[in-house]
């Protein structure tokens, strides 16, 4: 085998966390997060390690650095605050210790000497008198003297003496200035000592003069850690966000007209009220005529019907010389007519920014029959041996309004620029928030290079994953670039599946790159417990989503008015999660302070999420014990528990559910018998709990959960 270039250099690093995949995927963060590092480093033999954490944002060619502090183990920590976006990387520093292991050395020496009983009283003296390294000579003033033949023991001591004068003196050649300065001093005096036969020595050095030692180590043989880690950071908005849906083309008051981007605007104060600071549009582009669907999933449309948005791509629908823009061509760079200009867009977007709102855009990457991509490029579309261009289908499910993206095609390089270029002009055009259709559907290649170019040009972009898939398809979509993610929140409805999921979301290594989002519905998702729940099912689970995970959204007005009817089942299939007379097909308008609306209680938890900053995260999510398991309860808390929540809520829509809970005093900065006040954020009242055992009673549809603020009492 052929020798390594650096055979000196003894330190093995190893088990660095956190770390996505060995380094090939970065670990995900925000802006003023602490980014805590652990590893295992040791040496052979035993001479002492010391290890430093490396760290720096890729504008800056210098590595910033933290010592490392030793465990137990050979386990070492080190940590640093990422504080601009975009990505950082970080590596560990490792050494063998000459000098530490030479202080700890000269310690056992000088605690092993016999003390002579005629010295006890000088020594005594001169240890009173706090002798400065630059200033060795006052020990050998003392009167009486301590100037007797040395023992050989002592005659190590005086060698270790020496030996600390060369590890010093070559710290000083590292130094430079006044630090220089000062170890050469400290090396003469060590030097001085080991020339004296002294029968009693203490120990020479105070913990100032090690550490500036110490600030000068000797790298000569250090190990650096590969492969550098990375780290993509965020801002705030990606780990912390509510999110209102809503389909622009039902926003006008007029019954029956089709809404506009204004009327839109008209409803911001409404949106911007509740709480929601993302706003959330189904896509606006011209719906494709071809095989359009009509109401209810209608494989014929009839005269009027306006289509599916998602059916993207309309030729007529840009009149011969109308084009707003260049790139305004009845397909993902246009916008469906009877919405509004680009102007009416653009001014959306600025009067969203008034509201502390922003815009996001849905992005999805498929056509209909007559989008002008179909026309132009038919190699980005999987061709069938009839000479036709294959449509959607999940068999026995046919959408015929639908073609999707071949990312097998030939042409495959012309078909990645396209699609970067449509979010590129949203982008331009002051959209900074994206929900992506069906991204598990497109090829993962193409994502890892997409959101990396944009997020390199444009760092503050958030991506919503719309990927209600297999699990390691939603992680690997987030490992590629997507900020947030929907998830299986929506079908996990008992105290387990909550408990077990969440523990998996919300620990390391999932939590390390993946951020969920909960949607208690959407579009195309109703599920049987919001149709069988009603009202109070609908109450629970917004709490739920709302406390449970920092990223949130909810499809209205359908969620405020407790919509509730499904769609009639598909052949074979006993049950629909569809709605009926699902917007996805039709112009809906409804008021959505209608009686009975959930909007004063969405309301009030928004307010209460904003206020309390332990329900802006979700690493420190806690579940707690209780009796019953129709009452699930968690508590979130800020690392110094200044501000700590505990939610119990009651899984039944049905009936009132009682029980004990059995809280983790530690997770919420209390001690074991210590009372405590529950300040109710949902109600207003307060009680005051003394342990870890309490009773609570919920009702449904009045009193579904509690939201505690957790107030210490001395």
């Amino acid at each position: 085998m052929i020798k390594p270039s650096q055979g000196r250099t003894r330190v093995v690093i190893e088990h660095i966390a956190p770390q996505v995949d060995a380094g090939r995927h970065p670990v995900c963060k925000i802006v003023g997060d602490n980014v805590a590092v652990s590893a295992v480093i040791f040496a052979d033999g035993h001479d002492h390690v010391a290890a430093r954490l490396l760290y720096r944002p890729d504008s800056e060619p210098e590595w910033r650095f933290t010592p490392m502090v030793q465990g137990i183990n050979d386990q070492w920590s080190g940590s640093f605050t990422v504080d601009k976006l975009g990505p950082w990387h970080y590596t560990i520093l490792g050494w063998v210790d000459h000098f530490d292991t030479w202080v700890s050395d000269l310690r056992k020496r000088l605690a092993a000497q016999p003390i002579p009983v005629e010295s006890q009283n000088i020594m005594s003296r001169a240890r009173e008198a706090s002798i400065a390294p630059a200033n060795p000579a006052a020990i050998f003033d003392s009167p009486g003297g301590l100037e007797v033949g040395p023992e050989p023991a002592l005659q190590d001591i005086q060698l270790a003496f020496r030996t600390g004068a060369i590890l010093i003196e070559q710290a000083a050649a590292r130094a430079k200035g006044h630090d220089a300065k000062t170890l050469l001093e400290t090396a003469r005096f060590l030097t001085a000592l080991a020339d004296r036969n002294l029968s009693y020595y203490d120990f020479p050095l105070d913990p100032e003069t090690i550490a500036l030692v110490e600030t000068y180590p000797d790298l000569s043989y250090a190990r650096q850690s590969e492969p550098q880690l990375s780290v993509w950071v965020d801002r705030q908005r990606a780990q912390f966000s509510s999110w209102y849906e809503m389909f622009p083309r039902s926003a006008s008051t007029v019954p029956g007209q089709h809404g506009t981007f204004a009327d839109v605007e008209a409803q911001l104060p409404e949106v911007a009220a509740m709480g929601f600071d993302i706003l959330y549009l189904p896509p606006i582009h011209p719906i494709g005529r071809a095989f359009r669907k009509g109401k209810n999933n209608s494989v014929a449309a009839a005269a009027g019907d306006v289509g599916s948005p998602w059916a993207i791509g309309d030729l007529s629908a840009i009149p011969p010389g109308a084009k707003a823009h260049p790139d305004d061509n009845g397909g993902h760079k246009s916008i469906l007519p009877a919405l509004g200009t680009f102007a009416d867009f653009e001014h959306l977007v600025k009067a969203c920014q008034v509201h502390g709102i922003e815009l996001a855009l849905d992005i999805a990457f498929q056509c209909s029959p007559d989008h002008p991509w179909v026309a132009d490029h038919p190699s980005w579309f999987v061709i069938r041996p009839d000479g036709s261009i294959q449509y959607a289908e999940n068999p026995p499910k046919k959408y015929q309004d639908i073609y999707p993206l071949n990312f097998e095609s030939p042409d495959w390089q012309s078909l990645w620029d396209e699609l970067h270029s449509v979010f590129e002009f949203w982008i331009r055009r002051g959209v900074k928030v994206f929900r992506v259709d069906n991204p598990h559907t497109k090829a993962f290649p193409f994502w890892e290079w997409c959101l990396g170019s944009l997020h390199t040009k444009y760092p503050d972009t958030i991506f919503l994953a719309e990927a209600f898939t297999r699990p390691h398809v939603m992680y690997w979509l987030a490992k590629t670039g997507y900020t947030q993610s929907y998830t299986y929140f929506t079908w996990r409805t008992t105290k387990l599946e909550l408990t077990t999921y969440l523990e998996e979301l919300t620990r390391p290594p999932i939590s390390d790159f993946f951020r969920p989002n909960f949607w208690p519905n959407t579009p195309d998702i109703l599920h049987k417990v919001l149709q069988e729940g009603g009202r109070p099912a609908f109450m629970l689970r917004l709490i739920l989503a709302t406390t449970l995970t920092a990223n949130y959204g909810i499809y209205g007005p359908a969620y405020e008015l407790s919509e509730n009817a499904p769609a009639r089942p598909a052949p074979g299939k006993a049950e629909s999660e569809e709605y009926l007379d699902s917007e996805k097909y039709e112009i809906r308008q409804r008021s959505r302070n209608a009686p009975g609306s959930l909007v004063p209680l969405i309301t009030q938890l928004n307010k209460i999420r904003r206020a309390n900053s332990a329900l802006q995260s979700n690493n420190s999510l806690r579940f707690h014990a209780t009796d019953n398991p129709q009452l699930i309860c968690y508590s979130k808390a800020t690392l110094d528990k200044s501000n700590a929540i505990l939610v119990i809520v009651s899984l039944d829509p049905v009936y009132g559910q009682t029980g004990w809970t059995d809280i983790d005093l530690a997770a919420l900065g209390l001690t074991p018998g210590q009372s405590f006040i529950v300040d109710d954020l949902l109600n207003g009242a307060q009680y005051t709990w003394n342990d870890r055992r309490n009773y609570v009673a919920l009702r449904p549809g009045t009193q579904p959960a509690h939201i505690f603020r957790i107030v210490p009492l001395p």
